[in-house]
């Protein structure tokens, strides 16, 4: 049976998606994608330099008929900015999907939760399929599918801090409620993190700054491909229950007794 991953009617058999900002080079990004198995590749529209036609950008680098690309709005502090890059977004990526984030804060980089609603509603009255980088907040995640979102990505840590996840019995909220995909972004930091995530019952993460900035990016990369791998068939197949005292993994009935010293066998 089919375990396709879907967003927005689209299927995607990889529960991976990646970033392409921090790498050290372009090359670097191009074989971290090819070896994460990924389908999707988010890019932020805003640090694009599209005055020049001439110069080539991240997108140049990035083999469109393989990967999904996923513009975002990262860098943007408003509402305004983000409903902006979201349409430049589209134009450039000929692409309805959108990585919605509403960050004002310069320093923590915590997603602004008004900010992103009301984008969000009004992207979602737009035609986008969005998909909205949020604190791990299960009220916010319920009221953002409501707003017609077709995902919801609850941070594990701050972004790029490589903290693994803080937010694990949010998260846990939020899957439990989520009729949409569930996919945990920012701060995970090692491929057992992104697994962890899976075995939850997350649907998917997103997955940037551990492999941009690791010292082989395609290793690291591969790693998480793993992880993910790792964890989804932990969840489908159901872990044991937790248990506060052992259990035996041998079995105890009809065990053979020690005949006592001076009896008769």
């Amino acid at each position: 049976m089919s375990d396709d991953l879907v967003i927005g009617g689209k299927h995607f058999s990889s529960r991976l998606i990646v970033g392409t900002g921090r790498y050290r080079t372009n090359e670097e990004m191009v074989d971290a994608i090819a070896a994460s198995g990924t389908e999707m590749v988010t890019v932020a529209i805003r640090r694009l330099n599209l005055d020049d036609p001439t110069e080539k950008t991240i997108l140049d680098y990035i083999d469109w008929s393989k990967y999904n690309i996923l513009p975002n709005t990262a860098g943007c502090a408003t509402v305004e900015e983000a409903m902006f890059v979201a349409r430049l977004g589209r134009e450039v990526a000929k692409t309805d999907f959108v990585k919605l984030e509403v960050i004002p804060d310069p320093k923590y980089l915590f997603p602004d939760p008004v900010g992103t609603l009301e984008a969000a509603r009004q992207l979602v009255k737009e035609g986008f399929i969005v998909l909205p980088y949020i604190h791990a907040d299960p009220v916010l995640a319920h009221r953002l599918e409501e707003a017609g979102c077709a995902t919801v990505m609850p941070l594990g840590s701050a972004i790029g801090s490589g903290q693994g996840i803080h937010t694990v019995e949010e998260v846990r909220i939020i899957i439990e409620q989520a009729k949409v995909p569930v996919v945990v972004d920012a701060g995970l930091a090692v491929p057992s993190d992104a697994s962890k995530a899976l075995e939850m019952g997350a649907s998917a993460v997103l997955v940037n700054t551990a492999i941009a900035q690791a010292a082989n990016p395609s290793q690291m990369a591969e790693g998480f491909k793993l992880g993910v791998e790792a964890g989804r068939k932990a969840y489908l197949a159901g872990r044991i229950p937790t248990r506060s005292y052992a259990s035996a993994s041998s079995p105890t009935d009809e065990v053979p007794q020690p005949v006592a010293a001076g009896s008769q066998a």
